[in-house]
């Protein structure tokens, strides 16, 4: 019987592009589930009515101004919120989050935009995270991880901008976070990152 917990918890993977964030978030929901624990998965952008949007036009890289791309992905972030993420924590599922607010940061903040204004719209909605991971990797690495990639997002898929986006991810600090080598062994990151969601665990009967 799978076991529900008195509060959610919510745990994010972040990085770049190729970072290994989906491997390992995909990696630590089967691990959850293997023991018991009633977990759920989401993404960002999701595939709603917003994100949808977002994928299309991230196809170009001239399709939308950053404030234009700030606009979506707050609005497919508040829809994730209320639909998926709020019900599933109250609901005492452990929650895994392939992206949140910290890739708005760091993607939208690359371009321009004031780093303390994205932080402070989406926090005025935003469930906070109990772990936040972030795979660091090198983005010409990252970039030639996705070189197989059916469809490429030329909006954000470029070197010389990731270079930025990685050292406003390099920035972001705090209790709730955990920086990790994206490149090291994936068994060894998947352990590193299960160690560290296990502590916020209840011991199991």
């Amino acid at each position: 019987m799978a076991r529900k917990l008195e509060r959610g918890v919510l745990v994010v993977l972040e990085g770049i592009d190729g970072s290994g964030k989906t491997t390992q978030a995909r990696a630590l929901l089967r691990r959850l589930r293997r023991r018991g624990y009633r977990a759920a998965f989401f993404r960002e952008p999701t595939r709603g009515r917003w994100g949808r949007e977002i994928k299309r036009l991230a196809a170009r890289a001239d399709s939308l101004t950053p404030e234009q791309e700030l606009d979506l992905f707050v609005r497919d972030r508040r829809e994730n919120v209320e639909r998926h993420l709020r019900p599933a924590l109250e609901a005492g599922r452990i929650v895994v989050l392939d992206r949140y607010y910290f890739s708005t940061i760091a993607y939208q903040g690359a371009k321009g935009i004031d780093t303390r204004r994205i932080r402070r719209m989406n926090e005025s909605f935003a469930v906070p995270p109990d772990l936040v991971v972030i795979l660091d990797v090198d983005p010409r690495q990252g970039l030639a991880r996705i070189e197989g990639r059916r469809t490429r997002d030329e909006l954000f898929e470029r070197e010389d901008y990731l270079v930025r986006v990685a050292e406003i991810f390099r920035g972001i600090e705090g209790r709730a976070f955990v920086h990790l080598d994206g490149r090291a062994d994936r068994r060894a990151v998947a352990r590193a990152i299960w160690e560290r969601v296990r502590a916020l665990l209840p011991p199991r009967p």
